[in-house]
């Protein structure tokens, strides 16, 4: 299939290459553009896209993805499907579904660049159930789990309340590793007994070395995209009159990541956050290699 993807960054730029890996045509689109793998054919522009009966976006902002939906894919054909992938909010989702020439539903993802490298990201799909079967194959060739929510904005929706949650679980494991540490634990040690225990979710597995030793660890997910994402489920949770103490207290903490200059170091530098509000030194950083203090 011929397939329009807008939107080359850290996580779109894999997404796009495991595409054309499973046999599909990728005319590709980004006014920055990070990658420009061999397999992809890049576009001049939002316009060129439009010539594909299917467009995928994965931009980082509601801003960005109105401009390419309402103005670049104008002259799309009858029967053009757009899938926003990208975290925009849901209210922003059905206001393009109703303002598009396309017909558009949504499937934000939850996962780290790595896991978008390897194809094992999950998928939340707002849309009806014919375009959800239509739309799954092209899906799966990016993701390992593809849940169909609801109806478009379903998917969004799905998405900020997961990313509330994984804000929290950042929070709470520095609020543990700062606990443990005026303890008199080590660090390492007690991240193994967080691991064993049964808060041992798999968020905390793989951050590990992000809270550990992030000097030496890529950056997954950065304290930017995770302030917006969670900015946006705040405004969906007052929207409904909701009070949602945790996210307001993650929220918080995220904010003082970002006056601190943290805004693209990756989320678990919360826990830097929590260090100068306690006026605590930060732990000698912990190599790659180096044991963190279990006994196997």
């Amino acid at each position: 299939m011929l397939i329009g993807f807008a939107g080359l960054g850290r996580m779109g730029c894999p997404m796009a290459t495991h595409l054309v890996r499973a046999g599909h045509t990728v005319l590709a689109y980004d006014p920055v553009t990070e990658c420009a793998p061999a397999e992809i054919t890049p576009v001049d522009s939002a316009e060129d896209l439009a010539v594909a009966p299917l467009s995928i976006s994965m931009l980082p902002d509601g801003p960005s993805t109105h401009a390419l939906v309402v103005d670049g894919l104008r002259a799309v054909a009858p029967g053009h499907v757009h899938i926003v992938m990208g975290t925009v909010g849901p209210d922003a989702v059905r206001e393009l579904a109703d303002r598009s020439s396309t017909e558009l539903v949504d499937a934000p993802v939850s996962g780290s660049v790595s896991m978008a490298e390897t194809a094992s990201i999950t998928t939340m799909v707002g849309s009806s159930a014919e375009q959800f079967e239509r739309i799954r194959p092209v899906l799966a060739a990016m993701t390992a789990v593809q849940f169909h929510a609801g109806p478009v904005g379903s998917g969004s929706t799905a998405k900020l309340a997961v990313n509330a949650v994984l804000a929290g679980l950042s929070q709470a494991v520095a609020e543990g590793l700062c606990l443990a540490e005026a303890g008199g634990l080590d660090p390492g040690v007690f991240y193994e007994i967080l691991r064993n225990s049964a808060a041992g979710a798999p968020y905390v597995g793989y951050k590990q070395q992000a809270y550990l030793a992030p000097e030496g660890t890529a950056v997954a997910a950065t304290v930017a995209l995770i302030r917006k994402d969670l900015g946006l489920a705040l405004d969906l949770a007052h929207r409904h009159e909701l009070d949602l103490p945790g996210s307001e207290a993650a929220f918080t903490v995220l904010e003082d990541a970002m006056r601190g200059g943290l805004a693209q170091a990756d989320m678990a530098e919360v826990l830097t956050v929590l260090r100068r509000r306690n006026d605590v030194p930060p732990r000698p950083t912990l190599r790659n290699d180096q044991p963190t203090g279990a006994h196997r």
